[in-house]
């Protein structure tokens, strides 16, 4: 049932502009706010704004975790890409980076200022979730239930 929307996300570019979207991101800490902006202008673009807290914050997350722990900071090019896909009554936000290693979420310190996005990601997304990728890489989901008819 879900098999489209999966293809969507490994494959965004493929998708018609109404219902797929990707920014491909340089290994730069200015990222996570292009990351944001790009999130934010999608949802509005598709008339999404009531889901736009949540996925911008998870998108932020996501992003943020693949430049800390899967690409070295200034890594030419744009090894991380950014896809939001819209699938009937479902919105997946997904993070593409060459590393093969599992995202890992770690027991919250409540106190430690870094440490809690996979819980934030968990939180705010109906599931998420990780997929190797054949040759290289990973990418990272989020599910997120949009509102209105399907």
């Amino acid at each position: 049932m879900l098999e489209p929307l999966w293809q969507g996300v490994l494959a965004p570019e493929e998708l018609a502009e109404a219902n797929g979207a990707t920014c491909e991101l340089p290994a730069a800490l200015e990222s996570v706010r292009q990351a944001r902006h790009f999130t934010r202008a999608t949802l509005q673009r598709w008339d999404l704004g009531i889901l736009r807290d949540s996925i911008e914050l998870v998108a932020s997350e996501l992003v943020t975790n693949a430049l800390r722990y899967a690409v070295p900071v200034g890594t030419p090019g744009a090894p991380v890409r950014l896809s939001l896909v819209r699938w009937t009554s479902r919105v997946v936000c997904a993070v593409r980076d060459p590393s093969v290693t599992a995202p890992i979420a770690k027991d919250p310190d409540y106190v430690a200022e870094t440490g809690r996005g996979l819980h934030l990601v968990d939180s705010f997304s109906e599931n998420w979730g990780w997929h190797p990728l054949s040759g290289t890489g990973k990418v990272v989901w989020a599910l997120f239930l949009a509102p209105g008819p399907h």
